[in-house]
């Protein structure tokens, strides 16, 4: 009987160990991690669109996106930490969209001002494409 117990905690132990330890990899998503900053505006299949919206000089936590189109809205200047410890500095002009590859980052926003921008995240490719009708 004692072996028993010592078997079903050692198997118990080893679910709670994989489900911890894979935790911080579902934790990425900037929307869960992050609801202050980040606010979903439109999601489908394709894509996900956020808005992210952050005060003069705060900053978010590590997080993640997939493959993504910026629409910058207003004018920023951003500092990058990326998970190994090196970090980048950016800026643009409201109007300016960028391509942004897939990636984890902790973003600090190094300005006076509020930023704003729309990132739109990109799925899977969508298994069957349609024609857009015009009249």
């Amino acid at each position: 009987m004692n072996n028993g117990i010592h078997w079903f905690l050692g198997v118990l132990c080893a679910i709670v160990f994989v489900v911890v330890a894979a935790h911080p990899a579902l934790a990425q998503d900037a929307v869960k991690v992050d609801p202050q900053h980040y606010k979903v505006e439109v999601e489908n299949a394709q894509v996900r669109v956020l808005r992210i919206t952050y005060g003069p000089h705060e900053k978010s936590v590590m997080h993640g996106h997939p493959a993504s189109v910026a629409v910058f809205l207003t004018d920023g200047q951003v500092k990058f930490t990326l998970p190994n410890g090196k970090t980048d500095e950016r800026s643009w002009k409201a109007g300016q969209t960028m391509w942004v590859d897939a990636g984890k980052h902790l973003p600090e926003n190094l300005s006076e001002k509020p930023l704003e921008l729309l990132l739109v995240e990109l799925k899977a490719k969508p298994t069957k494409t349609t024609a857009i009708k015009t009249k």
